[in-house]
């Protein structure tokens, strides 16, 4: 049964490649993603026309696309005194009335023709602070907890601004967005919630065995 509206897209943005000093790879980035009009096809491992640089961190399966709430954009807007207009945070889909950080592991959303399922939070890097030139940004990104989520596309089809986004399923396991995120950043106790959710990707079961393991037997030989 299809739950009620979560929410709309208000935009959908896409990556320009840009050469910079400030980038974690070869010093091009696609973390630029500007608004396009009408509609984008949602394919394979991303959005067409998208720009991942640096495909050993961002982008595959697991990463497809990116979505960030524009509710939590106002926050950094009145933290940062500045304007962060669609596509400030990198993100594939600006949304509102969607509860990015609270949305769970392996829930399925509809959005336009497509089918997208929320697969893990993001984690900040030295390019998104480069992008905001603002130098403390990964203490003050983690602090904040708002990490937004990534999406792996389930069904291709089209999707474009003004778009329902309409939870579809949603796994008994509730293991969300923001718990993955806190765990992954430093709250070890939540560990254990990541074997809980089989809808992660292993290398994040991968990481919470190590968080669970005891300290003897991580120490090397």
């Amino acid at each position: 049964m299809i739950l009620p509206a979560a929410g709309a897209v208000q935009s959908v943005n896409i990556g320009v490649l840009r050469v910079v000093p400030w980038t974690q790879s070869v010093g091009s980035t696609g973390i630029d993603k500007r608004p396009v009009d009408g509609r984008v096809r949602a394919e394979g491992v991303g959005l067409v026309g998208d720009v991942i640089a640096d495909t050993k961190n961002h982008g595959g399966y697991d990463q497809a696309v990116y979505a960030y709430a524009r509710e939590d954009a106002a926050w950094w807007a009145a933290e940062l005194d500045r304007e962060l207009p669609f596509g400030a945070f990198g993100e594939n889909l600006s949304t509102t009335g969607v509860d990015c950080t609270g949305a769970v592991i392996g829930e399925r959303w509809a959005v336009g023709s497509t089918v997208l399922e929320v697969s893990r939070p993001r984690i900040p890097c030295r390019t998104f602070a480069g992008f905001w030139d603002v130098p403390d940004l990964i203490k003050r990104f983690t602090h904040r907890a708002v990490p937004g989520a990534y999406l792996r596309i389930i069904e291709e089809g089209e999707l474009g601004a003004g778009d329902e986004v309409r939870v579809i399923s949603r796994p008994g396991h509730g293991v969300t967005i923001g718990e993955v995120f806190r765990a992954l950043t430093g709250e070890r106790s939540l560990a254990p919630r990541l074997l809980e959710a089989p809808e992660l990707p292993s290398e994040l079961h991968d990481r919470a065995r190590k968080f669970l393991a005891p300290a003897s037997s991580r120490r090397p030989s």
